[in-house]
């Protein structure tokens, strides 16, 4: 099993161990485009491991930061008192880049810059970039998933 995700379409697709697309979801990359260097917040192309599976069992609209849930559930009145935070919702699978020199070390690392497919609120555009570097997902789609991937499954991020 294996996930793509599209740039150029917003899209990720699961692809099953025969090579057969299991499921499609739209999602929404980063704003800047794309590009591998700390502190761009453009989303990194190229190889890249899910390296931790965070938050399962957690509700829909669980609230995290720095990885951990704080407690909230996001609401729009949340939402409305927060103004420009960057949601990070539900679950969260972290990347790890698997290309030395590219996205993977140094200046580029994937990891090392947090970039996450996580969970975002209902009210956020998908379909067009947006994100400060994540791949942002609905939060049912995350979960299912989430349910479907494990620790290492690979992720080729494509522009």
């Amino acid at each position: 099993m294996k996930i793509t995700i599209h740039i150029k379409t917003q899209t990720l697709e699961l692809i099953g161990a025969g090579g057969n697309l299991m499921r499609r979801y739209q999602v929404s990359t980063g704003a800047k485009g794309v590009g591998e260097e700390n502190g761009s917040f453009c989303t990194p192309r190229g190889r890249h491991v899910i390296r931790a599976k965070i938050g399962a069992g957690q509700l829909a609209n669980t609230v995290f930061v720095k990885r951990r849930p704080t407690g909230e559930i996001y609401t729009p009145e949340l939402g409305a008192q927060h103004p420009g935070r960057d949601w990070i919702l539900t679950r969260i699978l972290w990347l790890s880049g698997c290309e030395s020199g590219f996205n993977r070390s140094g200046s580029c690392d994937t990891m090392r810059r947090y970039v996450y497919i996580h969970g975002t609120p209902d009210s956020t555009p998908l379909g067009i970039p947006g994100s400060r570097g994540c791949v942002r997902m609905r939060n049912a789609d995350l979960i299912a998933l989430f349910d479907l991937v494990v620790t290492g499954t690979e992720v080729q991020i494509v522009a």
